[in-house]
């Protein structure tokens, strides 16, 4: 089957060129001007509006069991909502327990997902040390296509990994040619102020911002970075959403040292007033780890973005609906933690970004797609809109408005975090594998259509490269040999 899209104007991470995209069997098969669309073509007009990459969220958590409850959106609803927005590929997380199986746990997640309607992957976590651990994360990376390990240094008592796992996890995913991402907030920290708050009667949505204050977050970037450091190791901070965490990933980029920091839309735009909102239910929708910060915070990670200090934009989508967040009425310890945002992402980023003049419309491709490929290994596969591509493909229409409310997204969750809100420039059209799943207005996602990619691990040579390059050795410290 082919696909035309005529007369829009390609916009990559690099460039910018008036261009035809002819699509069949769903790669990008030609870009280039005037195509005759061949006999039977579909052809979608995109006359005065860009043709860009699809955008990948690198960071969501669909039908996650957490906290004792199951989020919303489940695979084929959250990556559908997902392409209403303009954003075509998902990376997951498979989780395991402590002590369970990784390779078991990644099975469990993809027969999950199974369902999607756009393409997804997965980042493993890693939540124990033992031999069998560093066994399987060699038979995931070889047998499995994963090339990305998540670790919590919060969530005491459940999730939360040591100093110790750090340095044995980082150090085996740099033997693979894989990358670890970090869940950067100190966890004793974080139970400790929990714990202070509970006996002094603050119960409610409010105390969660207080057991969280951007130092914990500040200090656990820069432990982590300087443990990856020590090993010459590249890592991934997810969800930064404070300056301190933005200082310190600069100040070790600037000294060579390859890490990378991502960005959640929410946190750009909304701050922890949220928290102080006198309807409980309101305050407790945005319960989120990392929660929402001052205002001056949102300026950090804007300037983090326009200065390449950070590199990539996702949602860490996790809904729970009302009856659920309601589970820690009287203890906010145990309000499920997540909010949504998969299908505004793009939309917020283009509005507070393209539209303030604070990007350009390449470097939104960039921060919402191409910097994620290349990051997780799948570009110029992903993230470009370049003969031999999937045909992955968002025509936005950068004039067109929209308001955003929980009684038109579709995401299956009952509050918007950015209810309200609204901005300028939208998918008008949504291709995923050269078929057209959104069109103004009109979702067409069909369940099970969405397909694994794999992500291989880089290669020896660049492996090496990362150990000799990558990472800064301060005075006094011998760089480890191998």
């Amino acid at each position: 089957m082919s696909l035309l899209v005529r007369g829009g104007t390609v916009v990559n991470a690099e460039t910018t060129a008036r261009a035809d995209v002819l699509c069949e069997n769903g790669k990008i098969v030609q870009v280039a001007d005037n195509i005759a669309p061949p006999a039977g073509a579909e052809v979608v007009d995109a006359g005065g509006m860009l043709v860009m990459p699809g955008g990948i969220d690198p960071h969501t958590h669909m039908e996650l069991m957490f906290m004792g409850q199951v989020a919303s959106d489940d695979f084929f609803s959250g990556t559908s909502a997902g392409v209403a927005g303009g954003t075509t590929m998902i990376i997951d997380f498979a989780i395991p327990a402590p002590g369970d199986s990784m390779v078991q746990t990644w099975k469990d997640w993809s027969a999950k997902a199974e369902k999607a309607a756009a393409d997804y992957s997965f980042h493993v976590a890693v939540t124990s040390w033992s031999d069998k651990v560093h066994e399987e994360m060699g038979i995931l990376t070889r047998d499995y296509g994963v090339n990305s390990f998540k670790h919590f240094m919060a969530y005491k008592g459940a999730l939360m990994v040591d100093d110790g796992v750090l340095l044995h996890s980082i150090g085996r995913a740099l033997e693979l040619g894989a990358i670890c991402n970090i869940h950067a907030e100190n966890g004793d920290a974080v139970y400790h102020m929990q714990q202070k708050l509970l006996a002094a009667g603050i119960t409610g949505p409010e105390a969660h911002a207080l057991s969280r204050p951007p130092g914990v977050e500040g200090e656990a970037a820069q432990r982590v970075i300087a443990i990856a450091g020590l090993l010459g190791a590249p890592i991934y901070i997810v969800h930064v959403s404070t300056q301190e965490a933005t200082e310190a990933i600069a100040r070790a980029r600037a000294q060579g040292q390859r890490v990378y920091g991502e960005v959640l839309a929410q946190h750009l735009v909304i701050d922890e007033s949220v928290y102080q909102n006198p309807d409980w239910f309101a305050a407790a929708a945005h319960v989120m780890s990392p929660p929402f910060r001052a205002k001056h915070h949102q300026q950090a990670l804007w300037s983090g973005l326009v200065s390449g200090a950070l590199q990539t934009t996702a949602t860490d989508h996790c809904v729970f609906c009302a009856p659920q967040k309601a589970m820690g009425r009287h203890d906010f310890t145990k309000i499920p933690n997540g909010t949504g945002g998969i299908e505004d992402r793009m939309g917020i980023l283009w509005h507070h970004g393209v539209g303030t003049g604070r990007i350009t419309p390449n470097e939104f491709v960039r921060i919402t797609s191409t910097n994620t490929a290349q990051i997780f290994n799948i570009h110029p596969r992903k993230g470009a809109v370049a003969v031999g591509a999937d045909a992955d493909i968002v025509v936005w229409d950068a004039n067109a408005s929209r308001t955003i409310s929980v009684k038109t997204h579709h995401q299956n969750v009952d509050f918007n975090v950015f209810e309200g809100m609204e901005v300028t420039g939208l998918a008008r059209h949504t291709i995923s594998r050269g078929k057209l799943v959104w069109t103004d207005g009109d979702l067409r996602t069909v369940r099970g259509a969405g397909r694994y990619v794999e992500r291989p691990v880089f290669p020896a040579p660049m492996r090496a490269q990362a150990t000799l390059n990558a990472a800064h050795t301060p005075k006094g410290v011998s760089r480890p040999a191998g």
